[in-house]
């Protein structure tokens, strides 16, 4: 009897041995099996500050993705804004790839930062989910400056030269690279000031702490809705957007660049491939949503949903386009 007990323990070993090694095989570890994903409350990065087009999106689409994981799903959104995005793709490249920590992640930043210096992520440390807003640059200034159009401003900058004060969302990102190609299209360098996000900007602007405002066209418009008193001077897309068609391009203007930011979902890399086809699944579900693209519309948020294949496409050019412009107009700040 007492040899069978043992015989009967080491049998129960091995079976769990053998579990463990399948779970390991299938990239899985007990407790974050897609059946049970999620078990527990899943955190949300925001690189950014409260208030910009990243951390309004976010929020929003949070519960909708809730709603589509089941489970009693709860996701929390955590802003970790500096750096022009680094602390907190950082914070999300390093966190444990488990389906707990997901992320949003913007273009140009997150192809722009580890061109321009050393940190310790790419666009490849991340699991791509899909992408949810393409929202194009824009310049803005206050309502009762006296500059009105591109042409203007350019007429202002000659004249004041540096005094000219451009608020971004960091260096690196698609206002900052703006700044750069109208500045070297007018022929007048201007001053650059970093903050940690949109809204900062748009405090900026609205005490007239600066002159220029480079921030998104849905962010700029959301500001306005909110009641700030800005002025919309020119978009950066191929053709005038739906959200402003009464707000001319740059081309349009005589400039011709396009430039936009892409905001989307993403996991540190090496999630387990099932929790990974649910966190898309549920995405794509959720940004689908009626409700949730009535609420999207009402805050002048341009959604376009990217598939991960397609947006890893999209980031793989865009990298290599931004690694030719580094060659050709470095844009770190002096």
């Amino acid at each position: 009897m007492h040899e069978n007990k043992q015989t009967w323990r080491s049998a129960r070993r091995l079976f769990g041995k053998l579990i463990g090694l399948a779970c390991l095989t299938l990239g899985l570890v007990p407790g974050t099996s897609a059946a049970a994903y999620p078990e527990k409350q899943i955190n949300m990065i925001i690189a950014y500050a409260p208030g910009g087009g990243s951390d309004l999106i976010a929020r929003m689409l949070a519960p909708y993705i809730e709603k589509e994981l089941g489970n009693g799903a709860k996701i929390v959104v955590l802003n970790r804004p500096g750096a022009g995005g680094a602390i907190g793709f950082a914070e999300l490249a390093r966190a444990a790839p488990d389906g707990y920590t997901i992320g949003v992640v913007n273009t140009p930043n997150l192809l722009t930062i580890p061109i321009e210096r050393k940190v310790p992520f790419s666009w490849q440390s991340f699991d791509l989910i899909g992408n949810i807003v393409d929202d194009p640059g824009n310049f803005t200034v206050h309502a009762d400056s006296p500059i009105k159009n591109l042409q203007d401003l350019a007429v202002y900058a000659r004249e004041k030269k540096s005094e000219v004060t451009v608020g971004t969302t960091g260096s690196g990102s698609d206002d900052h690279l703006a700044m750069l190609l109208f500045q070297k299209a007018i022929g007048v360098e201007m001053t650059h000031v970093p903050y940690k996000g949109a809204a900062e900007v748009r405090s900026a602007m609205a005490g007239q702490q600066i002159i220029v405002g480079a921030t998104n066209i849905g962010e700029a418009l959301g500001f306005i809705k909110g009641g700030a008193r800005l002025r919309n001077l020119g978009v950066m897309s191929p053709a005038r957007t739906a959200l402003a068609p009464d707000v001319p391009t740059f081309k349009e203007q005589g400039y011709d660049i396009n430039l936009a930011s892409l905001r989307g979902l993403a996991a540190p890399k090496g999630l387990p491939p099932e929790i990974r086809e649910r966190l898309i699944a549920a995405t794509e579900r959720a940004i689908a949503d009626p409700k949730f693209q009535a609420q999207a519309a009402s805050v002048f948020a341009p959604l376009r949903y990217i598939p991960p294949q397609k947006y890893e496409a999209e980031m793989r050019e865009g990298e290599a386009q931004f690694r030719q412009l580094w060659k050709d107009m470095p844009w770190a700040d002096k």
